[in-house]
């Protein structure tokens, strides 16, 4: 049986990047990895599909519970499907939701959690639900939060955007990597270096190299233009690779929009650089 690494991710915070990156590093070819087959390396634990093998219903008809129960057994089977390591994508918060955690800990092996600015977060996850921009910050608030629910994808509880960071991250250990948007953005060689470091290996600066260059987001950008990109939401406004700009709160937001993400996350922005 394999291991699991998760990919961890509150939404619209780079783990779709990061998943680019892992493919084109992995594959070392002369020409960048297709972004509509990143499930060749990489998958998600929410897919219905998976759920359907355990009970046939349509997976709207699921309750919570449902979902919960079954969460494991798609987790070991996920584990199971490889011999060795599987990079699996998750939005979840690290709980324990309806008596079951979310995360099967028996077949985990470790965790890259990557987190973002949330004022930054706001933008991009508003135009990904094509809701407004406060409906979203008072999304990224409630302790409640889930997404899925549909024939698509179960229900994955994502809390508030502090709580899902909070959780992930409150307990640093060897097995768990934690890196930030903005260091992706600004040094993306030294933050994808300690990544494949993290995984075990000492990375080839050339091969380094030409991953960030095949993953960087215009790349990126103008495969999702020219091809389309399967992994988009119907209900999205715009494109999945739409900015990816550091610090586009300040052109977007009014000062009372930033207040209340301040209000709210403060202690988790300060402890991870994003308040004084």
């Amino acid at each position: 049986m394999g291991q699991i690494i998760w990919i961890a991710s509150y939404p619209k915070s780079g783990s779709t990047w990061l998943r680019a990156f892992l493919h084109n590093y992995a594959r070392n070819t002369e020409a960048p990895h297709d972004i509509n087959s990143l499930m060749d390396l990489t998958t998600g634990e929410s897919s219905a599909a998976r759920y359907r093998r355990h009970d046939p219903r349509p997976p709207v008809e699921y309750s919570i519970a449902d979902v919960q129960r079954m969460r494991p057994l798609v987790h070991h089977a996920l584990a199971d499907a490889h011999p060795g390591l599987v990079f699996v994508k998750t939005h979840s918060a690290l709980l324990v939701v309806a008596g079951v955690q979310t995360i099967t800990k028996a077949v985990t092996s470790g965790a890259i959690y990557i987190l973002r600015d949330p004022r930054d977060v706001a933008i991009s996850y508003s135009r990904h639900l094509d809701r407004s921009i406060d409906d979203t910050i008072a999304v990224m608030a409630d302790v409640e939060a889930a997404t899925g629910g549909t024939n698509e994808k179960v229900y994955e509880r994502l809390s508030s955007w502090s709580a899902h960071v909070h959780f992930w991250t409150r307990r640093p250990h060897a097995d768990l990597h934690v890196m930030r948007y903005e260091d992706m953005v600004e040094a993306p060689v030294q933050a994808f270096g300690s990544l494949i470091r993290f995984l075990g290996d000492d990375p080839p600066q050339d091969r380094l190299e030409r991953a960030v260059a095949f993953s960087d987001f215009s790349v990126l950008a103008e495969q999702e233009r020219s091809r389309g990109f399967i992994e988009q939401p119907a209900r999205s406004a715009g494109r999945f690779f739409r900015s990816g700009k550091v610090g586009q709160w300040r052109e977007v937001l009014t000062r009372a929009q930033a207040a209340r993400i301040e209000q709210h996350h403060g202690e988790v922005m300060r402890r991870f650089g994003y308040l004084p």
